[in-house]
């Protein structure tokens, strides 16, 4: 695959992942203060800003294994404390069922700041 082409990918894809963990971090946090239950669809909606972000991660992973560096390491760093959280938020997903609402709205919102800062270190 052309470099070019994923580096154009990564960089409009991002606004892409952003906007949808954090409109999904949102709605979450919303029906948690509300103090309604989640309707089925937030399941579907969940799950579409984690893929969101993870196919962001790893388009940027793809870019750093062909030598292609974004010139700063926090960039690097914010794109590894994201898998991060997701591979312990999978690890706690029990204890994170019992509240879902506020637990993956605030896990949301939390990502949606990691991407932001990652982007604010593109040099």
């Amino acid at each position: 695959m052309d470099l070019d082409t994923v580096l154009r990918f990564h960089e409009e894809w991002f606004f892409v992942a952003v906007a949808t963990t954090g409109i999904v971090g949102l709605w979450g946090l919303i029906t948690a203060m509300a103090r309604r239950e989640l309707p089925r669809v937030f399941v579907w909606a969940r799950g579409i800003a984690i893929v969101a972000i993870l196919i962001q991660v790893a388009a940027g992973v793809y870019l750093y294994s062909n030598d292609l560096r974004p010139g700063n390491s926090f960039h690097i760093f914010y794109g590894v404390v994201i898998v991060i959280t997701l591979t312990l938020a999978y690890l706690y997903r029990t204890t994170m069922a019992r509240k879902p609402a506020l637990t993956y709205g605030i896990l949301l919102l939390f990502v949606m700041g990691l991407g932001l800062r990652a982007w604010a270190n593109v040099s």
